[in-house]
């Protein structure tokens, strides 16, 4: 395939992450979006937990039982002769590594505000993280069939919280029960309300459309405030700059309801038309260009059991450069190995299917038997590692025990891989047996407690635990990493890629160990595969 031909399909390609805070709607919104791009022909409800139907995204029991999203999804459609790989992230605080990690490997993001609620708590750490990587922002502001806030507070507080200017392309002609519609800041027109039906129905009616004059004719009250409203938007506020907007400097604003429909056509052709084709990665080595021939990815996810049946671990990859086609040679950047895989797939969260060929911007799962990692690097043979996927240090710790010894090594197998998930991080003590879990948020240690016993048959309890604090351990004299390690032994431990730590009852204990040994750094955060750590210790 010539140049010329990979750089069309990369052009084709659209990959964003889809975040909010819980509960704005987002789940739904994919949903709702796979359902328009014609993906799915039923879309499931996150709201009827004991219903038969469930999101396409939430595929793991414990979401399916309470009805939210613990772990990513991805999610490939085609619309209007353009590729979407849709990511959905977690909205809870508690996985919020999960959701950074994400952030990594998309283009541009589509944030999801409730209209009643405005910007949330998590809706600014996502932003803090896209604004760090510059990534394109495309506003929902959902459930205006609702009685939610005025607009133009909505608009004033996304600009005065999150720090970019909104521009409305969209505007919304009333709310709640008198919700009668969006009007089309660019063509003047206005889209009648009516629940679930924003888009082409059994009859093969299309969504009605008014122009101004008809619009003030049905609908003279709400239609009336809604047309200052949009003389005072035009004279005041910006125009939309698609290079402000690529910078993360601007965001344009669409209004709907996600549950019934309504406004997700304009955002699914937003993606199309407004977010950026896959873009350049930063390696080490080099920048990386989307448009190379050469073949390069990079493993920002490992999920395990997504067939409880057959106790599988997916690698998900983010196609960096190149044309990927099954069967090729790659190389492992970090460890040499060689491998050739073959059961290669695309996505609709759990189901499958299998792919011949992938380009710049999609995501694809490998098969992986223990030999992929996150932040694994794969290349025809180039030597690259992409930078940027980070791992936390935990905040909170629990013991493990367990109910029945001899289910120990279930535990051992559950806990390994699951940890290389990174929805959990499992910790090895340098002296002792009782295993440590640690995590950002409580809800993982249930998440993980419910997965053990479900997935790997293991009953356990989660004691508390003495440690609040931990930080990887490096320092530029492997003998005097060694000599911390052996004089804190009872405080040392080792994670999913043997990486000591450090872990401290307080965070005065920590800051006193800090000031007694200088020559050692603390890191509270460390990257993707630890490989500094694991050279630093090797050598010693």
């Amino acid at each position: 395939m010539s140049d010329s031909q990979v750089a069309r399909q990369v052009g084709r390609r659209r990959t964003f992450a889809i975040i909010s805070h819980p509960d704005a709607g987002k789940t739904t919104l994919s949903e709702k979006l796979l359902l328009f791009a014609g993906a799915i022909h039923i879309a499931g409800s996150v709201k009827a937990r004991k219903a038969s139907r469930h999101a396409t995204s939430d595929w793991m029991e414990i979401e399916k039982e309470r009805g939210i999203s613990v772990a990513s999804s991805v999610m490939q459609m085609e619309y209007r002769d353009h590729v979407l790989n849709l990511l959905d992230t977690p909205g809870h605080q508690d996985f919020s590594e999960d959701t950074y990690r994400v952030l990594t490997a998309v283009d541009s993001a589509l944030m999801v505000i409730d209209a009643a609620n405005g910007v949330e708590a998590q809706t600014r750490r996502l932003l803090q993280v896209c604004r760090a990587r510059n990534v394109p922002i495309i506003t929902f502001i959902n459930k205006m069939d609702r009685e939610v806030r005025e607009p133009l507070d909505l608009l004033d507080q996304i600009e005065r919280e999150l720090g970019m200017a909104a521009v409305p392309l969209t505007w919304p002609v009333g709310m709640g029960s008198r919700f009668r519609g969006v009007f089309d800041l660019r063509s003047d027109r206005m889209r009648v309300f009516r629940a679930g039906a924003d888009r082409l129905d059994g009859t093969g009616a299309a969504p009605e459309e008014l122009g101004i004059d008809a619009c003030i004719e049905r609908f003279a009250d709400e239609f009336a405030q809604a047309r200052g409203e949009i003389e005072l938007l035009r004279g005041a506020s910006p125009a939309f700059d698609r290079e402000a907007f690529l910078q993360g400097k601007q965001t344009p604003v669409f209004f709907g309801s996600a549950i019934n429909n309504f406004g997700v056509q304009e955002v699914l052709d937003a993606l199309v038309d407004l977010a950026p084709a896959p873009g350049s990665r930063v390696a080490l080595q080099r920048t990386v260009d989307s448009s190379e021939p050469r073949f390069s990815a990079v493993a920002f996810k490992v999920q395990a059991n997504m067939d409880p049946a057959h106790r599988d671990r997916v690698a998900f990859f983010r196609v960096c450069s190149g044309r990927f086609e099954r069967g090729m040679q790659l190389k492992v950047v970090r460890n040499g190995k060689l491998i050739r895989p073959t059961s290669v797939v695309s996505f609709l969260s759990q189901r499958r299917e299998l792919l011949d060929e992938a380009y710049a911007g999609d995501i694809i799962g490998i098969q992986n038997r223990g030999t992929l990692q996150l932040g694994d690097a794969l290349t025809e043979d180039e030597d690259l590692q992409f930078t940027g996927l980070p791992f936390f240090a935990p905040e909170m710790f629990r013991e493990v025990e367990l109910a029945d010894p001899m289910r120990s090594k279930q535990l051992k197998l559950g806990l390994a891989q699951l940890g290389e998930e990174g929805a959990i991080q499992a910790f090895r003590p340098h002296t002792g047996a009782a295993l440590l879990l640690g995590a950002i948020g409580v809800l993982q240690f249930e998440v993980v407690a419910h997965r053990l016993t479900s997935e790997y048959g293991v009953a356990l309890r989660l004691a508390s635990c003495k440690y609040q604090a931990a930080r990887w351990i490096t320092a530029d004299d492997p003998a005097e990493l060694r000599r911390f390690i052996d004089a804190n032994e009872m405080r040392v431990a080792y994670d999913a890629v043997e990486a000591p730590t450090y872990l401290a009852a307080s965070q005065a204990e920590l800051n006193v160990t800090q000031d007694r040994w200088k020559k050692i750094q603390f890191h509270a955060m460390r990257d993707h595969a630890g490989l500094v750590f694991q050279k630093s210790l090797q050598a010693a």
